[in-house]
């Protein structure tokens, strides 16, 4: 049988917002025409909150959750284990109320993160190859040593905390009628769901919340079916954040009872959206806060009225986010890798060239190969990788080379 909790009141959220403010910023509520007229709606709004201290909204909960403590629970200090934004902001929090904390990080933890977690006067230890054993390892110090464990969703504080997002954004924008969450553990969500709906109501106005998970790590759908939290197999995804495999208990109720759709989206999609919040507005969101993004240029998103999204995060690292835009200007098909066979006699590689500079694609890479052992004597294999204005101009490319006589696939394999 599913657990139930009572939700937080709108005071509850209203209390906690004055708490985080000694903290946070109140940061933008930036609009997006171009996701607007993609998505038929008068205006979509991003809540910036990559822009947030420590680059992530994980500060609001956590420090609502330290504040609350008493000088007992203080002078225990504080353990949380996180791969990134959670580690930050209990990191920062700690900092802010003199608490003395211990974050257990991955092995494989990105080194922007593991550095900005020192920086913040964390004690850093690592542990485990992946997150449940850095957070067994983590347990273990709790009982050996009586500190606070302090946890990434699954608690009412750090949900109230979350929430407060969405009184920052109704207060600048109360016409919105639908948000889009990222959900991973579902503390962001829950929060802000049960204060959006409760502002709403109170005001007379409709509301509407969707749920974006990445497909790879989507535990909600299953345990929404099954009518409780499940524990799902994930697979490896770039929307490291909010990649749990189960949900919260406190967090499925509240989500089950406030959220209204929940849907997912590719990686495919999310490098899509990181390279265009780049071009479009020029802000770096990490993978898992442009999950929002993902599912409105995906066509996952179903709004009437105006609509916002939360840029939950912008901790990515450097090396990832190369990656990462390369992908996602493959994945538009500006970035097209081309396959082409030709007779093994000179010429044949300027005139390909050619063909490819008169449809004003640029080629950034060739390999030339004519030793595989697939390939006939006679023939030999050139790979062109080719800037292109998108999906159409590609095809353009490639049937030009097509007509001029040249056997064309366009990807891995023939």
């Amino acid at each position: 049988m599913t657990e139930t909790f009572a939700a937080p009141e709108l005071a509850d959220f209203e209390r906690a917002l004055g708490v985080v403010h000694r903290v946070t910023q109140q940061t933008p509520l930036e609009s997006s025409r171009f996701l607007a007229d993609i998505l038929g709606v008068p205006r979509v709004f991003l809540k910036c909150e990559n822009l947030q201290r420590t680059g992530a909204y994980k500060l609001r909960g956590a420090y609502n959750r330290l504040s609350q403590l008493s000088e007992e629970e203080r002078a225990r200090g504080v353990v949380a284990a996180s791969a990134g934004n959670h580690a930050q902001g209990v990191a920062f929090a700690a900092r802010e109320l003199g608490i003395k904390a211990t974050i257990f990080m991955p092995l494989g933890v990105a080194l922007p993160k593991l550095q900005a977690t020192r920086n913040y006067g964390a004690e850093v230890v690592l542990a485990g190859d992946d997150f449940a054993g850095t957070n067994a390892a983590a347990q273990s110090f709790v009982e050996e040593t009586g500190a606070l464990f302090v946890p990434p969703f699954d608690d009412p504080a750090v949900i109230e905390g979350q929430g407060t997002i969405a009184l920052e954004m109704l207060d600048v924008e109360p016409e919105i009628e639908t948000i889009v969450v990222p959900i991973g553990g579902g503390g962001l969500i829950a929060g802000v769901a049960v204060a959006a709906k409760q502002r709403a109501a109170r005001d007379g106005r409709p509301m509407r919340i969707i749920g974006v998970q990445a497909e790879n790590a989507a535990p909600y759908p299953a345990s929404l079916d099954a009518g409780e939290p499940v524990t799902i197999r994930t697979r490896p995804t770039i929307a490291d954040g909010i990649a749990v495999s189960r949900p919260g208990s406190r967090n499925f109720a509240l989500i089950r009872d406030y959220v209204d759709e929940i849907v997912t989206v590719s990686d495919d999609d999310i490098a899509r959206a990181i390279v265009l919040l780049l071009e479009r507005t020029k802000l770096v969101v990490e993978p898992a806060g442009a999950a929002g993004v993902a599912a409105m240029l995906a066509g996952k998103i179903r709004a009437s009225g105006v609509t916002a999204t939360i840029l939950s995060g912008g901790n990515i690292d450097p090396l990832l986010l190369q990656r990462v835009i390369g992908h996602g200007l493959a994945a538009a098909a500006r970035y097209l890798k081309l396959r082409i066979l030709l007779p093994d006699v000179p010429g044949q590689l300027v005139r390909t060239a050619t063909i490819v500079a008169e449809h004003n694609a640029n080629v950034v890479e060739v390999i030339h190969t004519r030793h595989a052992t697939e390939l006939p004597i006679s023939e030999v294999e050139l790979e062109l990788h080719v800037e292109t204005r998108g999906h159409d101009h590609g095809e353009e490319v490639a049937q030009a080379l097509r007509d001029a006589g040249y056997t064309v696939r366009v990807g891995e394999r023939y």
